[in-house]
């Protein structure tokens, strides 16, 4: 984990405008995969931390089957990493304080819009957002911080002459043991 936060220092001092983005793939409960891009709100010593409704698709497929995957990928740098592990649903207390965090206008658009679902028309949306101050966009009760504990990290470094460097890491109890891929 600490390698990945160097990675994700690294994106940050090259310029790279969205250094946290990665894509989440999950398996439903139907057995069918799904893959959308979240942003990282933080990397901690034993997990990778998002946020979302309880109601979306990614955290149904989460609450069906934990196992999951993340894809970051900095194409500026030539490095990409690939998370596997389990995905579990935060705290309360981390929930709220990663909502507090989250910049206004993502914070009254949460409680705006149901992201994903069917609508006529965003104009009532709009109006009802035009109405909000900021006193109006507590945490809602189905928000929640979503932390991903992996079992498995490969860092990808493409090499000029195509043996790019992969280093994958796997759980080993408390540590980590890695092991060097053939590009």
């Amino acid at each position: 984990m600490t390698v990945l936060r160097a990675w994700i220092d690294d994106a940050r001092a090259a310029g790279v405008a969205e250094p946290v983005p990665a894509a989440l793939c999950t398996v439903g409960a139907d057995g069918a995969p799904s893959a959308r891009t979240i942003g990282l709100k933080q990397v901690d010593d034993d997990a990778l931390v998002f946020t979302t409704a309880t109601w979306t698709r990614k955290a149904r497929d989460i609450a069906a089957n934990p196992r999951v995957s993340l894809l970051m990928h900095w194409p500026q740098l030539g490095r990409q990493v690939h998370v596997a592990g389990k995905a579990v649903f935060g705290t309360r207390e981390l929930t709220e304080r990663l909502f507090d965090e989250r910049p206004l206008a993502h914070r009254l658009q949460t409680v705006v819009s149901r992201q994903g679902e069917p609508v006529p028309s965003v104009e009532p949306l709009r109006a009802t957002l035009a109405a909000m101050t900021p006193e109006d966009v507590p945490c809602p009760p189905d928000w929640s911080a979503i932390q991903v504990r992996p079992h498995a990290i490969e860092f990808w470094s493409e090499a000029p002459d195509r043996l790019h460097d992969r280093l994958l890491w796997r759980r080993d109890g408390d540590s980590w043991a890695v092991t060097r891929l053939s590009p």
